[in-house]
């Protein structure tokens, strides 16, 4: 799952049911099953026991491209200091622009990727294909200050030393994309979310994804939209939109290799 959480889904915003990612859940499978075997499941991830498990430094999480300066004070939309968490410069993918990091697509958490709260998604419901669908995105910690560990309840994601989006916009993003992002924009400079739910790198050009059949592909920069149409609605570049096809997991769309 992107995240596991205990009880039902309110908002997303206020969600005060947030718990341990996909980054813990696999952490046997990245020679971490010592840390994984320390983890109180029972427990909060915010909760005194738990100190030492999310404030460890995952280098298998973290792009040696990436500034990182250690574990770093993770706060909610007030600025309250709620845990010392390790950083991360990836997120799991929960669809395109039309899931929401947070309250997914149609406000009920859920998302058309591969990973969203509590998901359940199996290689055989990747109808796309396993070499067609985007599983991990790169997600700059210096832009975006992620977590490797899980959401934090009541917990919120802030810009990174690095972002260069207008501070006119969002400061701060809900506890789930602590661990979540979407396939929108790669890099861009110019998101009024400050892209803290978007994909980025401090690698020239573009950014690393990892597939779920296990490849790795190197996207370029997708910096902005190419305009809104009358109701509001992004009008997309074809790279975004191919982009975003990579990112659902039965959307039915058909991508050529030379789209991306």
């Amino acid at each position: 799952m992107g995240y596991a959480a205990w009880g039902k889904f309110i908002d997303g915003a206020t969600d005060t049911n947030a718990g341990w990612g996909w980054g813990t859940m696999i952490l046997p499978q990245v020679e971490q099953a010592p840390l994984y075997n320390s983890v109180n499941f029972g427990l909060p991830m915010g909760s005194a026991q738990n100190t030492t498990v999310i404030r460890s430094m995952i280098t298998t999480y973290l792009c040696p491209s990436d500034l990182i300066q250690g574990a770093f004070p993770v706060s909610d939309g007030s600025g309250n200091i709620l845990a010392i968490a390790a950083p991360s410069s990836y997120a799991a993918s929960v669809g395109g622009n039309e899931t929401d990091t947070a309250t997914g697509i149609n406000n009920d958490g859920r998302g058309a990727g591969m990973f969203f709260r509590n998901s359940r998604i199996r290689l055989a419901d990747l109808t796309d294909g396993s070499s067609q669908t985007i599983a991990i995105v790169e997600r700059a910690w210096s832009k975006a200050n992620g977590v490797w560990a899980g959401a934090l309840s009541h917990g919120t994601i802030r810009r990174g030393a690095q972002n260069g989006c207008p501070t006119t916009g969002a400061l701060f993003y809900p506890a789930a994309t602590l661990v979540q992002a979407h396939c929108h924009l790669i890099n861009t400079n110019s998101d009024p979310d400050g892209g803290l739910d978007d994909c980025s790198s401090l690698h020239p050009g573009g950014a690393n994804f990892l597939l779920a059949d296990g490849s790795v592909r190197f996207l370029k920069n997708i910096l902005g939209d190419a305009g809104a149409r009358p109701d509001g609605t992004p009008i997309y570049y074809p790279a975004d939109v191919a982009f975003q096809a990579l990112a659902t997991r039965s959307g039915g769309e058909v991508v050529s290799a030379d789209a991306y």
